[in-house]
């Protein structure tokens, strides 16, 4: 076949895999993902089904030049592809090893699907928040969790991935076998490949107390500060956050929540039960509780402690990890989630430390390892309001610049420029993924979310 054949129909002939087109049945399902802002209109889609479809596709893309990205959930998606775009979704097998303590993960497994799979053999990998959100993904962008202050980041408990690189080739990479494409991967956003499986390790948790307590923030405007002082003192067992969001007056909310500005605080303990209650406890002092779903929790249902939206819609976000924590910019931070908010914006802050800050300095593309927390807003948005949404986001984060490291790849929720990726890497680091980036893609086929780091 030549370059003048349609690739679907080189797709076809070279894989055994779905090929979509505008107009064929599933395209949009197949585009569209948890983020439904500026989806992905690509001239072909490989719906893969093996990991051989993925170096088939990409070797194509290679000899012709053609751009490609990849997708799986979709929920990072920030810049859209009109070339190839490769859906891993249907790649969802995980294998878990009891005796190694170890799970394979391909490319478009949820962790979900991978905590169902550890669970009967006691164990538990660094998943997040979210059980829908793609495990490869998450870890590629470092892989901030619910167990991070105890065992670290999902990407330091990588032990091998296989990735096709933009030349079309298949690669195991490990620290040593690729240790620069090891380095980059952990941590750098996925600019060097497209993984199809990774190898993780798993920690020996079941169990964990959490849950969160909700809070009316007219009654307890305090509560962003009581929070940071309550966190200033914990044990690494424990990783907490908050959130506060101002609810839409809806009658099919529950009236402490319908039009109210609430604070969520989030916490995972995974230590044993009574301790976490023990240092919980101060917490109630905030306020008069509204809501509480604490309790001694099996790993399987940690889903429930953020109980975040399963239905897709289209979002912005954006967010600064910070040395510390200044009342008066909480105190801004608060009212920019408030009843007074021109659009509902839900902010947050999450404790880091502990093992977070405790890897060796240099041994992957993680930034930032030793800020204190991670400020994040987020706020559901229609085409015609991004620039103000854009603008109130700025405002709010602009309010800890005095105290800004930068940038945490994994929640940011909209295309960046050079100047914002390299915020997101420590000094040095940025330059040396772009070494790695054009050295292994040249023609910067490989599509990023963030806009990649290659010199372009």
């Amino acid at each position: 076949m030549t370059d003048r054949t349609p690739l679907r129909d080189d797709l076809s002939a070279h894989t055994r895999a779905p090929v979509l087109t505008p107009g064929s049945d599933g395209y949009g399902a197949e585009c569209g993902g948890y983020q439904l802002l500026d989806p992905h209109t690509p001239t072909t889609v490989l719906a893969a089904t093996r990991a051989e479809d993925v170096r088939a596709a990409v070797s194509l893309a290679a000899t012709r030049g053609v751009p490609f990205a990849v997708q799986a959930t979709g929920h990072g998606r920030v810049a859209p592809t009109t070339g190839l775009l490769i859906s891993t979704r249907r790649m969802t097998g995980v294998r878990v090893d009891p005796a190694a303590r170890t799970a394979w993960v391909e490319a478009g497994a949820t962790w979900r699907h991978v905590v169902e799979a550890a669970a009967p053999h006691g164990l538990a990998p660094l998943s997040g928040s979210f059980p829908g959100v793609g495990a490869v993904s998450y870890t590629l962008g470092g892989g901030l969790g619910l167990l991070a202050r105890r065992y670290g980041l999902a990407s330091d408990h990588v032990r091998r991935f296989d990735v096709v690189t933009p030349d079309g080739r298949a690669r195991q990479v490990t620290e040593h076998r690729e240790p620069e494409l090891f380095w980059a991967l952990r941590g750098g956003g996925g600019h060097v490949g497209v993984v199809t499986g990774m190898e993780i390790g798993l920690v020996p948790v079941t169990h964990v107390y959490g849950g969160s307590l909700l809070f009316d923030v007219e009654q307890a405007p305090d509560v962003l500060h009581a929070w940071r002082r309550w966190t200033s003192d914990l044990p690494d067992e424990l990783t907490s956050a908050v959130t506060v969001l101002t609810y839409p007056d809806l009658p099919e909310l529950p009236d402490p929540l319908r039009g109210r500005p609430v604070a969520h605080v989030r916490v995972v303990h995974c230590g044993k039960a009574d301790e976490g209650r023990a240092l919980v406890e101060p917490l109630r002092a905030i306020g008069p509780v509204i809501g509480d779903t604490l309790a001694q929790r099996s790993y399987l249902d940690t889903g429930a402690v953020f109980d975040e939206p399963e239905q897709p819609h289209p979002y912005l976000g954006d967010n600064v990890v910070v040395r510390d924590l200044d009342p008066q910019a909480l105190a801004g931070l608060t009212k920019a989630a408030g009843p007074s908010a021109p659009v509902l914006t839900v902010v947050g802050l999450r404790h880091l430390g502990g093992a977070i800050a405790e890897a060796p300095r240099g041994a992957s593309a993680v930034g930032h390892r030793d800020g204190a927390y991670l400020v994040s807003v987020l706020s559901p948005v229609e085409d015609s309001e991004r620039e103000r949404v854009r603008g109130l986001h700025d405002a709010a984060l602009g309010l800890f610049a005095g105290a800004a490291l930068g940038r945490w790849l994994n929640f940011t929720f909209r295309a960046l420029n050079p100047a914002e990726i390299r915020s997101a890497f420590a000094p040095g680091d940025y330059e040396r993924l772009r070494r790695i980036t054009d050295e292994i893609d040249p023609g910067g086929l490989l599509h990023t979310g963030h806009g990649g780091v290659s010199g372009e």
